[in-house]
């Protein structure tokens, strides 16, 4: 059948307008929200208590890490909501008997975070002023550092460069390394082997081989959860940090400008901005986390009147992820700042831009394209799925995007790809959304700094019309 010049006019146009019709985009441009955002791997931690458990008093903490269920608080905990648990335990506590570790205690750590959608940061410490090490281990044959009549002959020093420190303590932490490296409730792990709290400092250095050897146990027992390095020993930080992990100091806050402690300088105005440059650790945050620990409690940086916005500037110009301030009250007056500080502490993702075709076909290829602005001051550091979803009433599909999320450091990240319209969907009027989402449960994990967020955590951006 021959077909008439009109005819054959009105398939062409018809044509023209299927091809314009796959070729339109809409632009959308989500609109921000200036929320404080509660995500994984960032943020103020709760220490040695979990969510909604009673905050510690005054400018009071303690060192003792919970060893069974602590009792809730009652009524509203005037403390900031956290997804990072931050807990720690002495040696005598873990191992009283050589070789019966009791890890019921951190079983019931991670079960307690978990419950309180958390998940846990861990140090295991070998002693302090308090806790003397493990009497096993002291009465082993080990090696003491100093003698009872000494100055501080009341505390039995260990001798770190002992093989017997090596061999039980490195026990201890290649036990651990088994029994919860990789664990998914497992946050972040001190590198903690050397002086009061396995902070890092002690009057009784061993040489710095000896050091590197207390690092590496760390190093081979956790090759998949995140370590933190201590940070008081130039060197070893060094060499912790050049090895994957990543930094955390002991004292953010004093802004003391001058002490008579040879093992307590001023540290914030003299060691710890001068250490970080002389360790080469400037750019360690772009791929390990930074944490953060008060010195004393922010109610008594108040009490001292020191500058809280130098304090708090200086944290965000290392990068800091997560910090730590005992679980004791921000004084009322700095609750603002906090609150800032939160919004820009870690990362913070907004979608401030997607062009997408409005109407697609079943079965084909389609471009997205998509501009990520992190607002924060640091990446995520675990692995999450960027995912796009199509819903409707009648059926629903997602769709993975090529994306390494980590590799969005702060500033701007751009989408430039295409996706697939499953061939099973079928035709009909879908909402576009979108999430980041958990790989081990697929379901979404991170809150995003635009509007739109569905119970279920996926974001709703607009319609989509599949024929």
């Amino acid at each position: 059948m021959l077909l008439r010049p009109v005819q054959v006019t009105f398939l062409f146009l018809a044509c023209v307008a299927s091809v314009l019709a796959q070729t339109q985009t809409t632009v959308l441009r989500p609109k921000s929200i200036d929320d404080v955002l509660v995500n994984p791997g960032m943020g103020i931690q709760t220490f040695q208590r979990f969510n909604g458990d009673a905050i510690n008093p005054g400018l009071d903490w303690s060192e003792e890490g919970p060893v069974g269920r602590l009792s809730p608080g009652t009524g509203a905990v005037d403390f900031p909501a956290s997804s990072i648990s931050y807990c720690r335990w002495f040696w005598q506590t873990l191992e009283p008997e050589q070789g019966k570790v009791r890890w019921e205690i951190l079983d019931a750590a991670l079960h307690e975070a978990h419950a309180h959608h958390q998940s846990l940061a861990i140090r295991l410490m070998p002693y302090d002023e308090k806790h003397p090490l493990p009497e096993w281990y002291r009465k082993s044959g080990a090696r003491r550092a100093n003698q009872p009549t000494d100055k501080d002959g009341n505390i039995w020093q260990p001798d770190f460069a002992d093989p017997l420190y090596l061999k039980d303590w490195g026990a201890l932490v290649a036990a651990a390394g088994m029994r919860y490296d990789g664990h998914p409730d497992l946050d972040s792990v001190d590198i903690s082997s050397v002086g009061y709290w396995g902070e890092g400092w002690s009057p009784y250095m061993p040489a710095i081989e000896v050091q590197k050897k207390l690092v590496d146990i760390w190093l081979e027992a956790f090759q998949h959860t995140p370590l933190l390095m201590n940070f008081d020993e130039e060197k070893a930080l060094a060499y912790g940090t050049e090895r994957g992990s990543g930094w955390r100091l002991d004292c953010w806050g004093d802004m003391r400008t001058s002490s008579n402690d040879p093992y307590f300088p001023p540290e914030m105005l003299d060691i710890y901005p001068q250490q970080i440059v002389r360790a080469g650790i400037q750019s360690a945050w772009q791929r390990s986390p930074v944490s953060l620990e008060s010195c004393w409690v922010p109610g008594y940086w108040k009490q001292q009147g020191w500058d809280l916005g130098y304090i708090l500037s200086q944290a965000l110009r290392w990068h800091v992820s997560s910090v730590n301030i005992k679980s004791t009250a921000i004084p009322k007056e700095w609750k603002p700042a906090f609150d800032e500080f939160q919004k820009q502490m870690g990362y913070r993702f907004t979608l401030r831009r997607l062009e997408y075709p409005p109407s697609v076909t079943a079965g084909s290829m389609q471009p997205i394209h998509m501009w990520w602005l992190n607002a924060g001051v640091a990446p995520v550091y675990r692995p999450y799925d960027l995912a796009l979803e199509l819903q409707s009433s009648g059926g629903s599909a997602q769709i993975k995007l090529p994306v390494d999320v980590r590799k969005w450091l702060p500033g701007d990240a751009v989408f430039d790809g295409s996706i697939y319209i499953p061939e099973t969907l079928f035709p009909g009027i879908y909402r576009l959304r979108v999430a980041l989402l958990d790989p081990r449960t697929g379901k979404p994990a991170i809150k995003l700094a635009i509007e739109g967020l569905q119970p279920d955590g996926w974001y709703d951006l607009a319609p989509i019309e599949i024929h």
